[in-house]
């Protein structure tokens, strides 16, 4: 462990961090709570609105992550690396936007019926982001809780493979059943950006993964 690493880890540090982080995630399982409301949903006036609160959310994390990266360009000694850092944030945002073009092509294609594995890509959307909401809240106190946010990092993993099956039934049964092309293109591209959504939570659980081989 070199030096700049031990400073990074037992130094002073800004607090700014983990708050603007916790509330990336926060505002990153909320936009998947709504995602899962839409999905859920077999009442099509409701859509609009769901889609409207998950791109306040989406508008939310971008300030947020504003924030973080000027508090990186302003501060000496941060929590970790500030490459990892930088790394953490712009995935969560990337995910939050992932959601949100999900739902806008809910509202843009206005399809006849969602199947049912656009819900239980949403659900497990949630879970993944539930599951970096807590492994979020654990950083600030890493040393105490490094196995804690490991067991975040597996389950995330595993609701990723949960998704691909989910997504290769769901684009099978989608050729299958659907007799109108234009439907089918429209459901397919939903299909595909949610299955984009959970692969970016992984990719938050990577990053996660990657800090705590860092610092253990």
């Amino acid at each position: 462990m070199n030096i700049n690493t031990i400073l990074s880890i037992f130094a002073p540090k800004d607090p700014r961090f983990f708050p603007l982080l916790d509330e990336t995630a926060v505002i990153l399982d909320q936009s998947a709570m709504f995602l899962v409301e839409l999905f859920s949903s077999t009442d099509k006036s409701q859509w609009k609105g769901l889609c409207a609160l998950i791109k306040a959310e989406e508008v939310k994390g971008d300030k947020v992550t504003g924030h973080i990266f000027k508090a990186l360009n302003n501060t000496f000694i941060t929590p970790f690396d500030r490459e990892d850092i930088s790394a953490l944030a712009d995935e969560m945002d990337d995910t939050i936007d992932a959601i949100n073009r999900s739902a806008q092509k809910v509202l843009l294609y206005s399809p006849d019926t969602l199947p049912e594995s656009t819900r239980q890509l949403s659900e497990i959307i949630k879970l993944g982001a539930t599951e970096v909401q807590g492994a979020i809240r654990k950083l600030s106190n890493f040393k105490k809780f490094e196995k804690h946010v490991r067991a975040h990092t597996k389950e995330i993993k595993r609701l990723e493979e949960q998704a691909d099956v989910i997504y290769e039934e769901g684009i099978s049964t989608l050729f299958k059943n659907e007799t109108n092309t234009t439907e089918l293109i429209k459901l397919k591209e939903i299909i595909q950006e949610l299955e984009k959504s959970a692969n970016k939570i992984n990719n938050v659980g990577k990053i996660l993964k990657m800090i705590i081989v860092k610092y253990a």
